[in-house]
């Protein structure tokens, strides 16, 4: 079938990944890129071409308007920041583009709902960017949660954390409030509350409690976003999540699964350490999984990261012809657990039970 052509909708850093990841999928390509600055785009692809070049460069807009109107593309990938998303997932779903959007997807569930409906309506495919799920590593973990060799699930911990220097810090968008009201919970949480989620098979908590430990604005942002935050996830069943996300503390992402029977650690949750053989501790023994696309050789070179195994089931899913309907309830959830938690820490910690 032909290659899905892409439109990146915003020059943000983290598209870059995104970029090299749709160039070795061997399903796609890079059709068009769209800032509100044409040199911005032109600069955007000359960059990304130097390390992931296609044999015919991506055109360069100055608006998302003729981006989302162009007839040579097929799907999004959506980076811009959490306050403008729903506008433009809106208006590319009316547009017939399938989409892929960064997270957190919107500033309220009800925002999201929306979202999805559109895309639902116009027969496009909606996701969010998290990589991690596509990992090889999650179905093998998957299988050790369900062969229920470590029993019961009853506590997860997770950490997602990296330090904001303050010399920078001012001019970062995560820090205005009009753009990422979330803060770090929307940042870096949603990875937290995403792993719990799918370890517990979808089931919503039945109430959850959270903290703003620390928060802080931009010199132009109305108000604070936390910027250390924790949170507390109760399920019907007893099970719990505690996590903890910040823009002060040092880099870490790891979560921790304990069991009746026993116990499952990631590292690495997130951002896997390694491509060719990500691993994970089960009850003290270590397991790799090996990615099985370098060849005979097996390198890490040769590996295929989760980004392009994220681009590659994405394609797959639109190429079927079918939507994938677990994916934007996915998104939906995890979204309603961020809200609750956020409003709980607005309310001093009361807990908040979430409606199925």
């Amino acid at each position: 079938m032909n290659h899905l052509r892409w439109g990146i909708l915003s020059a943000a850093n983290i598209a870059r990944k995104n970029w090299k990841a749709i160039h070795r999928s061997g399903t796609s390509v890079v059709a068009a890129v769209a800032s509100r600055s044409l040199e911005r785009s032109r600069e955007f692809i000359r960059e990304c071409q130097v390390e992931a070049a296609f044999p015919t460069p991506p055109r360069a807009l100055d608006s998302y308007e003729e981006l989302v109107a162009s007839q040579d593309v097929d799907a999004l990938y959506v980076p811009l920041p959490t306050g403008l998303r729903k506008e433009w997932v809106l208006r590319a779903a009316a547009a017939g583009k399938h989409i892929i959007c960064e997270k957190p997807c919107g500033v309220s569930a009800a925002d999201v709902r929306e979202m999805i409906d559109a895309c639902r309506a116009n027969g496009v495919q909606f996701m969010d960017g998290v990589m991690f799920m596509h990992n090889p590593r999650m179905k093998r973990i998957g299988e050790a949660l369900d062969d229920r060799s470590m029993g019961e699930i009853k506590r997860i911990m997770s950490g997602f954390s990296f330090f904001m220097d303050e010399k920078t810090a001012d001019g970062n968008v995560r820090l205005d409030s009009r753009l990422e009201p979330a803060g770090s919970l929307g940042d870096l949480g949603w990875y937290c509350v995403r792993f719990a989620l799918w370890a517990m098979r979808w089931k919503l908590p039945r109430e959850v409690s959270g903290r703003i430990l620390s928060q802080v604005g931009s010199s132009h942002s109305p108000a604070a976003v936390p910027i250390d935050f924790s949170g507390e996830l109760v399920f019907e069943n007893g099970a719990s999540l505690g996590f903890y996300t910040s823009f002060k503390a040092e880099y870490q992402n790891w979560v921790h699964v304990s069991g009746t029977k026993g116990y499952l650690r990631l590292g690495d949750f997130v951002h896997a350490r390694s491509d060719h053989e990500p691993a994970f501790e089960l009850s003290g023994n270590e397991v790799r999984v090996k990615c099985c696309e370098c060849g005979a050789e097996h390198t890490e070179a040769g590996a295929l990261n989760q980004q392009t195994h994220m681009i590659r089931n994405f394609v797959a899913q639109v190429q079927s012809g079918r939507l994938n309907e677990e994916w934007p309830d996915t998104a939906l959830k995890t979204q309603q657990v961020i809200d609750a938690c956020l409003e709980s820490a607005r309310r001093g910690g009361a807990s908040v039970a979430i409606k199925s």
